[in-house]
């Protein structure tokens, strides 16, 4: 029952390993670059800070993106900010990159004038605390109340095509979406290991998942 947490140089891994050890009673937790060993396990966890341009260029070079496409088609998977926006089809980072694909639509730049409802102007990256208002009833929203608190850093935001997916939604200038859900993929923006109480609920929900 092993919890893998893919690693493609990218990320504070280990914070993300060592948040899902204090809540996964017992499961192992690796940290991983072996296509076999995310293949094998029971559990993925497919987190990520930085360029979307940098993540896919990692990932080709380790050659894993093919078996980061499989364990998202067929176990529980839980993406974090970046390892959230590649699953879509493109990126407009960096000049723009083609993603893993898995569902359709873009990631898109907040914007240099971005602005509050009252015209104030917000800063960009969006780097904090901020809301989540969980849009469906998931299990990985289990004992997490609506309107909870998550910690955010990101400069750019998911805009996919099947609003169907939307599992959560953040205010930040604008309306995006922070989690989105399918069978047994949930994906989220913000950072659960960076989230305090409610992270870790998060995170412990995932371990005790089956995908369903």
């Amino acid at each position: 029952m092993t919890i893998a947490v893919v690693d493609y140089g990218m990320g504070n891994l280990r914070s993300v390993a060592k948040a899902l050890e204090h809540v996964a009673e017992g499961q192992p937790v690796q940290v991983t670059s072996s296509a076999d060993d995310i293949r094998n396990a029971a559990r993925v966890v497919f987190p990520g800070q930085g360029a979307a341009r940098d993540c896919m260029h990692e990932l080709i070079q380790r050659d894993l993106q093919d078996v980061v496409l499989q364990a998202a088609r067929e176990k529980p998977f839980l993406g974090i900010c970046m390892g959230m926006q590649v699953l879509l089809d493109y990126s407009e980072e960096n000049a723009g990159i083609n993603c893993l694909g898995l569902y359709g639509g873009d990631v898109r730049f907040f914007g240099n004038d971005l602005r509050a409802a009252n015209g104030t102007r917000l800063k960009v990256p969006h780097m904090g605390w901020n809301q989540v208002q969980q849009t469906v009833d998931h299990p990985l929203w289990q004992g997490i109340e609506d309107n909870s608190r998550f910690y955010f850093v990101h400069s750019y935001y998911m805009n996919p095509e099947d609003h169907s997916l939307v599992t959560g939604t953040t205010t930040h200038g604008i309306n995006f979406v922070s989690a989105i859900g399918r069978n047994n993929v949930f994906a989220v923006q913000f950072h659960p290991e960076k989230s305090a109480r409610d992270g870790l609920q998060l995170l412990k929900n995932f371990s005790r998942w089956n995908g369903k």
